[in-house]
C-alpha cells in the first residue's frame, strides 16, 4: 500500500502505528447548509480508503466530525430567525442521507463539536500552561511564534503568510499569525462556561480534541481537502504537537485536490453551484460516484452534469453486463493493485471496464468493493428523478404497460403509440421482447 504524503511532497509506503488497528480522522462537514459537490468528494475518496484498508488490515477505525459550532452557523440562524440546534439537525440529516446514496459508507465515530467542548477547553488549559498560549481581552489565543517549525505542511514561511493575508488581524494578538483557541460569546452566539469567561472555541482546536479523544495521541492518516492544509490542518498539527508532545499527531497526510464546475469555479453567481441534495434530484446517487472515482483524488476534477450522464450510461451499460451474475467471487488483483497504489481510481476503473467483458463475476465483486451496485440491474435500469414530470410510480407504469399491451392486442396501434411516446416524453423507455415489454429510465 503506497500513499501520497503531503506533509513530505511524496508518495511513501504506508506503515501503520499498530499493523492490527489503523485509525483515520477525516473532516467532516460544517452543518449549515447542505452539501455541495466539492463537500462530497472527499467523503467518496476516503470512502474507498476505509474499505481498501479494511481488505488489508485486521481493524480499522475511521473516525470523521461533523461541525456544529461555527460562525456561519451562527449567522444563518440570525438570518433565518431559526433556532442553531434546528438547523444543524436538519442539515445533519440531509447530509447523511446524500453520502449514503453517493454509496459512502458512515464513520466508525461521528463527534459533534458541541459535545466535546469539555475537551477543548482541557487542551487550551495545556497549552497555556506549556507556554504556546495567552489570554487576551476574553479572547485565547495560539502564540505561532512559540513553535518553531510552524509551516511544514502548508510549505509557507512566516512572511508568505502574513503577507497573503490569510490571518485575521486584530489588536489583542500579539503577533499577526496567532490564531484564536476560543473567543467569547454575545447572547446571540452559543456560548460554554470556561476560565476565561462565556464563549466558544475556534474551528481549529475542534478537530484536535475530538481526533485525540477517539484516536489517541497518534494516528495513522489525517485527511481532507486541499483548501484545509493551511490554515486548519498546518493550526491543528501546531495544537496538538504543542499540547501532546512533538511526535504526536497524524503520520500521512492526504488531500484531495480542487473541484472545478462546468469549467470554472463553483459559485452561485455562475449557476454552476451544485449541492448533492440538489443533483440526486436530477441523476442516480452512483453515477455521482461514478464520476468522482473517474479522475485521481489529488487531481482537479471538473464536475459537469454532462459527466454525470455519461458516467450514467456507463452504470447502465454494466448493469446489462452483470445481469443474473454470481456475485460471490474475489475482488480483481488488478483492481485492488490500483487502489494499493495510492488509489488510482481512474485505473481501477479501467479494470472494470476490461473485466465487465472478460470476467463478469470479477467485475461485479470489485465494483461493489469500489461501492457501486447498490442495487439490482432492476432497480437501476428502473430509476427515475424523485420529481420527474409526471411523478409516475411503477405501479402506474406498469398499468400503463397494461394498457398498450391490450392495445396492441385490439390493433388499436395510435394507443399503443401514443402511451409509448407519453412515457418517453417522461424518461421511461419502453423494450418490447419475446419475454413480454419491459421498461427503463431513459
Amino acid at each position: 500500500m503506497r500513499i501520497y504524503d503531503t506533509l513530505s511532497r511524496a508518495k511513501v509506503d504506508f506503515q501503520p502505528l499498530d499493523p492490527d488497528h489503523v485509525r483515520i480522522y477525516v473532516c467532516g462537514p460544517t452543518v449549515y447548509d447542505y452539501a455541495h459537490i466539492g463537500n462530497a468528494r472527499p467523503v467518496v475518496i476516503f470512502d474507498v480508503l476505509v474499505r481498501l484498508m479494511r481488505r488489508l488490515f485486521p481493524k480499522v477505525t475511521y473516525v470523521r466530525n461533523i461541525t456544529d459550532i461555527d460562525d456561519k452557523i451562527n449567522a444563518r440562524a440570525l438570518e433565518s430567525g431559526r433556532d442553531i440546534r434546528e438547523i444543524t439537525e436538519e442539515t445533519a440529516k440531509v447530509y447523511h442521507e446524500d453520502m449514503a446514496a453517493v454509496g459512502a459508507l458512515p464513520p466508525d465515530v461521528e463527534p459533534r463539536a458541541t459535545e466535546h467542548v469539555t475537551q477543548m477547553i482541557t487542551m487550551i488549559e495545556n497549552l497555556i500552561a506549556k507556554g504556546y498560549a495567552y489570554e487576551a481581552e476574553g479572547h485565547v489565543l495560539f502564540s505561532v511564534p512559540s513553535m518553531a517549525n510552524y509551516g511544514r505542511l502548508s510549505k509557507l514561511d512566516r512572511r508568505e503568510i502574513v503577507a497573503g493575508a490569510r490571518v485575521d488581524v486584530a489588536p489583542y494578538k500579539k503577533d499577526a499569525q496567532d490564531f484564536v483557541l476560543w473567543k467569547p460569546s454575545d447572547l446571540e452566539a452559543p456560548g460554554w462556561a470556561s476560565p476565561w469567561g462565556r464563549g466558544r472555541p475556534g474551528w481549529h482546536i475542534e478537530c484536535s480534541a475530538m481526533s485525540y479523544e477517539y484516536l489517541g495521541d497518534k494516528f495513522d492518516i489525517h485527511g481532507g481537502g486541499v483548501d484545509l492544509v493551511f490554515p486548519h490542518h498546518e493550526n491543528e498539527i501546531a495544537q496538538s504537537k504543542c499540547a501532546l508532545g512533538a511526535d504526536a499527531f497524524a503520520t500521512y497526510w492526504m488531500h484531495n485536490g480542487y473541484l472545478m464546475s462546468e469549467g470554472e469555479k463553483m459559485s452561485k453567481s455562475l449557476g454552476n453551484f451544485y449541492t448533492v441534495h440538489e443533483l440526486l434530484e436530477e441523476f442516480p446517487g452512483e453515477a455521482i460516484r461514478l464520476l468522482l472515482l473517474q479522475t485521481h483524488y489529488r487531481q482537479p476534477l471538473d464536475f459537469t452534469k454532462a459527466g454525470i450522464a455519461e458516467a450514467r450510461r456507463t452504470m447502465d451499460r454494466w448493469h446489462r453486463a452483470a445481469d443474473g451474475v454470481d456475485p460471490d467471487s474475489p475482488v480483481a488483483q488488478t483492481v485492488m493493485d490500483a487502489l494499493a497504489d495510492d488509489l488510482n481510481t481512474p485505473k481501477a476503473i479501467a479494470e472494470l471496464h476490461q473485466l465487465s467483458t472478460s470476467d463478469p463475476a470479477g467485475f461485479l465483486a470489485s465494483a461493489r468493493f469500489m461501492g457501486l451496485f447498490g442495487q439490482s440491474a432492476e432497480d437501476w435500469l428502473k430509476w427515475q428523478p424523485p420529481k420527474s414530470v409526471g411523478g409516475l410510480d411503477d405501479a402506474a407504469i406498469d398499468a400503463l404497460i397494461k394498457e398498450r399491451v391490450q392495445a396492441r392486442q385490439n390493433k388499436d396501434f395510435a394507443t399503443s403509440d401514443r402511451i409509448r411516446d407519453d412515457l418517453a416524453s417522461q424518461g421511461i423507455l419502453l423494450e418490447d421482447g419475446p419475454a413480454g415489454t419491459t421498461w427503463r429510465s431513459g
